[in-house]
């Protein structure tokens, strides 16, 4: 059914699905109660969509019905449900009815604010759906936070987004952009988000997980999503939940002997940190949607092809909306209590003390430290030459010169400029010696000296000049893939 102009009620979704003599399929819900079958009952002709409901809220009940799972709120428990659910409603109705009906089974496994309200909200949510009959079933799963202080409200609001879930994978199927989002119509991102979603099956074959989950950030459904080494979609909180962490942030435009180098020593200090050591931990290239949209609207290819490039050479990718660190340190402190590093160049620490970034903080600057190194938080820099300073310092690079930034003019041309001998605005001067005597800042060592000319603007420019004397500037993989998938205006000779 078409949709009318402007944005549906959900009620409307809802009985717009129940009016659809193609679709009739199976609810099953855990943790929060019937929530989205209940808005197809008070919708109206239910009786034409839904072929049962269920929840089983007793671990044994569920795990007699879907087997045993070591966590009941979690994506294996999903696609169980999704997979047992389908296939009875095939096995029992197929024979009756399968030539005429698109069948669908909708299941979400959710822990809602407790009694003692201790606990974490959120949630694992799907749709597995015949788009047409007999046709092979495609899949949508997602991941969802609820941000409402009311388990009534966090109630209400998983509903809604269960019936978008179902009207767009029904309705917007061919239109995977305005499925994402439609997802919080009704409801709004400020009280539920959308942190993880993936598209499976024929019906979407030509849809790119990584794509949608850059839309969720782009929409504002979530502020980060995370692909890990085999190019796969993941879900934050299952990679980062209690396990020290280590980021480095940049364009990756793309990613040179430098970055690699950089995370390297970084993660060689880190690991040796008494906070760090017998602790698990995951190591993250970041990059902002900042970076991304820094020549306007984002160029998928352009996207794709980074993050390829990072996946290549076995490391997991963040694409956050967090522009500042103290916000970015932040996140990861929703999954661990464990210590977190950030690897960054000295260009970037001028930035960490910029004080135009916090102006919006009633505190400032200070009110930004205070978040970024609250519980354990400590910033690796990475040493640069002095040439390439003076082009940072003196606006030459196309940034803005940060306030009182300033080099020593004893430097000699092969003096290196490190955290150590940095200069910053006078008014911060004591409060960086506080950071640096304190070590919530230390110089990267262990580099090498022979690759710190190298920057990815620099390389890019060679690759699209024909010159290749880039290949030596990245790591072997990275050039083979570039070469092979024609990336970054690359074209053979």
């Amino acid at each position: 059914m078409s949709e009318d102009s402007g944005l549906l009620t959900t009620n409307r979704k809802a009985l717009t699905i129940n009016l659809d003599d193609l679709r009739y399929g199976t609810f099953a819900e855990i943790g929060a109660g019937q929530e989205v079958s209940r808005l197809f009952f008070q919708a109206g002709g239910a009786a034409g969509t839904i072929a049962k409901t269920m929840s089983a809220y007793d671990m044994t009940f569920s795990d007699e019905i879907y087997g045993k799972a070591p966590r009941y709120v979690s994506r294996e428990r999903l696609v169980t449900m999704l997979d047992r659910e389908f296939e009875l409603l095939h096995e029992r109705l197929a024979e009756k009815r399968g030539e005429t009906t698109g069948f669908f089974a909708f299941a979400d496994t959710v822990a809602a604010k407790s009694y003692r309200g201790n606990n974490e909200c959120h949630g694992w949510m799907g749709i597995s759906f015949q788009p047409e009959p007999q046709s092979p079933p495609s899949r949508i799963i997602m991941h969802v936070r609820m941000w409402d202080k009311d388990h009534i409200l966090q109630q209400q609001a998983l509903g809604i987004v269960g019936v978008n879930l179902i009207y767009g994978a029904f309705n917007y199927r061919n239109d995977p952009a305005k499925l994402v989002s439609s997802l919080t119509d009704n409801v709004g991102n400020e009280r539920i988000e959308v942190d993880m979603l993936k598209f499976e099956g024929s019906e979407f074959a030509e849809v790119d997980n990584r794509l949608m989950s850059l839309l969720l950030v782009q929409f504002g459904l979530t502020n980060a999503v995370m692909f890990g080494p085999e190019h796969e979609v993941l879900q934050p909180s299952e990679v980062l939940r209690r396990k020290a962490i280590l980021v480095e942030r940049g364009s990756f435009r793309p990613v040179t002997h430098v970055n690699v180098d950089m995370l390297n020593c970084a993660c060689a200090q880190f690991m040796q940190e008494p906070a760090v050591q017998g602790k698990e931990m995951v190591v993250l290239m970041e990059i902002t949607m900042n970076n991304l949209l820094a020549a306007g609207d984002i160029d998928a290819e352009d996207f794709l092809s980074r993050v390829d490039l990072l996946s290549d050479i076995g490391l997991t990718v963040l694409i956050s909306n967090y522009p500042e660190y103290y916000r970015l340190t932040s996140y990861f402190r929703r999954y661990t209590g464990e210590m977190i590093g950030v690897a960054m160049g000295i260009d970037n620490l001028l930035e960490v003390f910029n004080e135009k970034y916090y102006e919006s903080l009633q505190g400032g600057i200070l009110e930004a430290f205070g978040r970024l190194f609250r519980n354990a938080v400590k910033l690796y820099i990475y040493p640069m030459r002095r040439a390439a300073y003076e082009t940072y310092r003196t606006g030459e690079s196309g940034k803005e010169t940060p306030p009182g930034a300033g080099v020593p003019n004893a430097f000699a041309n092969d003096v290196l400029v490190t955290a150590r001998n940095l200069q910053v605005s006078h008014r911060l001067s004591n409060l960086y010696a506080h950071l640096m005597e304190n070590h919530y800042i230390d110089c990267i060592v262990g580099y090498n000296p022979e690759i710190l000319d190298i920057f990815s603007r620099d390389v890019l420019q060679r690759i699209q000049n024909h010159d290749d004397s880039w290949e030596k500037m990245v790591p072997d993989p990275v050039a083979a893939a570039i070469k092979r998938n024609g990336l970054f205006g690359y074209a053979s000779a």
